[in-house]
C-alpha cells in the first residue's frame, strides 16, 4: 500500500513537472556579486555555467533574426537564410542601414552595421529574457546597449524562466515602435490582463513558454510575415481535433477542418490597447503643431515618420492559410497595378491543409524606386544621410540602396502596401467566441466569396463537396454505361453500387 502511494505521488509530481508548473524553485544566483559595467561582463559569468545553452543561443531564430539553423522543423526551403533582419516590412521598413535603432530589441549586445559576430557568445543578451526584476532597459538607440541606471548586479542575481513581461514588455508588446503598433493582440495589457480580455493569461496565468515551447533555446511559434519557423503553435497542441462539448459538439468539431480556432475564439483584437492599422510616410517631414490626436489618445503623426490610423476592437480579416506565406523579397518588383503585399498568406479552399484564419492587414504608403519599381530600404536613423537627420528622401534613399548593394534610380514614388498579422492572442472566454448567425447570415462577418465559395457554403455545399459529387455523376455514368444487362445479370449490383459511394464520400470527408 505505501509503495502504491509512493508511486501514485511519484505520478503526481511527474505530470505537474511535463504541464510546466514549475518543479523547483529557481536556482540561487546570489553569488554573482559583480560590479558589472557592461551587460557582456554579465554574460561571461553566464557562459562559465552555461556553455552549452548559449551554443544553443547562437543558433536560435531569437539571436539569428533568420531562420534557424537545424530547427527540429526546418525551414521553407524558397526563404532559406531569410527573416527579420532580410526581408522589408511596412512598419520601419529594414533592419539594413538602421541596426542601432532596430537592434535594441534584439537578444544581443554590439549590433551596429552589417559587420556583427554572431559567432561571439560574448554578444548575448542573457538579461532581457532571464531578468525577474522588472528593471532592465536597453538604450533605443545604442545597439543593445544597456540603459546605464539598470543595476546589473542586482538583475544578474535574479534571473530565472522567463515571463510575460520579459518577452513582452522588453520586446514584442512594442514591435513597431510603441505598444501594441504592430501585431494588435499583444500589448502591455496582456501583462496582467483581466480572464475576459484572455483566457490562458488572465485566469490560467499562461506564461508565454505554455503555448511556445521552448528546445535548447529554439521558441515553437513565428510571425506570419517571416520565413523562419521553430515549429508551428496550433491550438490543436493542447485541445485536440474535438474540442468542443454540449448539444452542437459534432457540427463544431466539424468545423475545425476548415476553420482555425482563432477564428471564432478571437472575434475582435485590440480590445484594450488601439493598434496602427494605416501608416503613411509620403506625410513625414512637416512641421505640424500641436501634433493632431485621434479619439484614442494617439498621435496621429510624427515629423519623423508620417501620419497613422489607430483602431480599436477591430475585426479581423479572413483568409485561408496553410503556415507558409508569399514572402516580398529586397528586388522583388512591386504591384504597379495596385497593392503589393509583403507576405501573402498561402492556402486555398482546395488546399486540404488550409483553414481559415484572423488577421491583422496593416496598410501602409511606403517608399518605392520609380524606375526600378521596387521597395526602397531607406536609411532612416544614425547616418548623416540619413532621412532622420536631412528630412531628405533622396538622400536617405541612395545611402539605404547603397547600404545594401542594389542600384537606386535616383527617382523615387511612395506606393502602397500591405502586411499580414496573424492573430493569437486575446482568446476571451468561451461564451464570447462567435455564434453561427454571426457568419451565416448575409449580414454576417464572412466573405465567403473572396474565400472561393459561390455563397454560404450551409446553402451552396461544404469544402470538396463539388468533388463528391463528380464522383458521384462518374459512378452513375459508369454504371448506365455498363448497362442494365449487367447491372441485372449481377446480384445485388445495386448495394454494392451504394456502398462503394459510401466508401468514397467517406474518403472525401475525411479529406475535408
Amino acid at each position: 500500500m505505501y509503495m502504491r502511494g509512493q508511486v501514485i505521488f511519484i505520478l503526481f509530481i511527474s505530470l505537474i513537472c511535463l504541464s510546466g508548473v514549475g518543479c523547483a524553485a529557481e536556482i540561487n544566483h546570489s553569488f554573482l556579486t559583480g560590479p558589472y559595467d557592461s551587460g557582456p561582463e554579465v554574460t561571461e559569468e553566464c557562459i562559465g555555467c552555461h556553455e552549452p545553452q548559449a551554443k544553443d543561443m547562437l543558433n536560435s531564430t531569437h539571436w539569428l533574426w533568420t531562420s534557424c539553423g537545424d530547427c527540429e522543423c526546418g525551414e521553407i526551403e524558397a526563404y532559406k537564410n531569410m527573416g527579420k533582419r532580410t526581408v522589408i516590412n511596412n512598419f520601419c521598413v529594414a533592419i539594413a542601414s538602421n541596426e542601432p535603432r532596430c537592434t535594441s530589441c534584439h537578444a544581443g549586445y554590439g549590433w551596429e552595421d552589417d559587420t556583427f559576430d554572431f559567432n561571439n557568445a560574448s554578444n548575448i543578451d542573457c538579461l532581457v529574457c532571464h531578468d525577474n526584476t522588472g528593471t532592465y532597459n536597453k538604450i533605443p538607440t545604442g545597439a543593445g546597449a544597456v540603459d546605464t541606471s539598470v543595476d546589473l548586479t542586482e538583475v544578474a542575481q535574479s534571473v530565472g524562466s522567463p515571463t510575460r513581461d520579459t518577452c513582452g514588455g522588453n520586446c514584442h508588446f512594442y514591435g513597431g515602435g510603441g505598444d501594441n503598433v504592430k501585431h494588435g493582440d499583444m500589448s502591455s495589457a496582456l501583462s496582467d490582463p483581466s480572464p475576459e480580455l484572455d483566457v490562458h493569461m488572465g485566469l490560467l496565468d499562461f506564461k508565454c513558454q505554455n503555448c511556445h515551447e521552448t528546445s535548447d533555446h529554439n521558441v515553437a511559434g513565428r510571425f506570419a510575415g517571416l520565413p523562419d519557423s521553430e515549429c508551428r503553435v496550433q491550438c490543436s497542441d493542447c485541445h485536440g481535433q474535438t474540442p468542443h462539448a454540449g448539444e452542437y459538439k459534432e457540427r463544431l468539431d466539424d468545423h475545425v477542418d476548415a476553420i482555425a480556432c482563432q477564428t471564432c475564439h478571437i472575434p475582435q483584437y485590440a480590445r484594450e490597447v488601439p493598434t496602427k492599422m494605416y501608416w503613411d510616410w509620403s506625410q513625414a517631414g512637416q512641421d505640424i503643431d500641436p501634433v493632431p490626436t485621434d479619439e484614442y489618445g494617439k498621435a496621429t503623426y510624427n515629423k519623423k515618420k508620417g501620419s497613422f490610423v489607430w483602431e480599436k476592437n477591430v475585426t479581423p480579416s479572413y483568409a485561408w492559410y496553410n503556415g507558409t506565406s508569399a514572402l516580398y523579397k529586397l528586388g522583388d518588383k512591386i504591384n504597379t497595378d495596385g497593392v503589393t503585399v509583403m507576405n501573402a498568406p498561402l492556402g486555398s479552399r482546395d488546399d486540404a491543409d488550409s483553414q481559415i484564419y484572423p488577421f491583422k492587414i496593416h496598410r501602409a504608403k511606403q517608399i518605392s524606386d520609380s524606375e526600378y519599381k521596387y521597395l526602397i530600404v531607406p536609411d532612416l536613423f544614425g547616418g548623416e544621410n540619413s532621412y532622420w537627420a536631412t528630412y531628405d528622401w533622396d538622400k536617405a534613399s541612395a545611402s539605404g540602396m547603397e547600404y545594401v548593394d542594389m542600384p537606386y534610380s535616383g527617382e523615387y514614388e511612395f506606393v502602397e502596401t500591405s502586411l499580414y498579422e496573424s492573430i493569437n492572442h486575446e482568446v476571451p472566454p468561451a461564451e464570447h467566441s462567435l455564434d453561427c448567425s454571426d457568419c451565416h447570415l448575409e449580414t454576417g462577418m464572412m466573405d465567403f466569396e473572396t474565400l472561393g465559395y459561390e455563397g454560404d457554403p450551409m446553402l451552396v455545399g461544404e469544402r470538396f463537396a463539388e468533388e463528391v459529387e463528380d464522383v458521384r455523376q462518374s459512378v452513375e455514368q459508369d454504371a448506365s454505361e455498363a448497362g442494365e444487362e449487367s447491372s441485372e445479370a449481377v446480384p445485388g449490383f445495386g448495394i454494392f453500387l451504394g456502398i462503394g459511394m459510401l466508401l468514397v464520400v467517406s474518403i472525401l470527408w475525411g479529406r475535408r
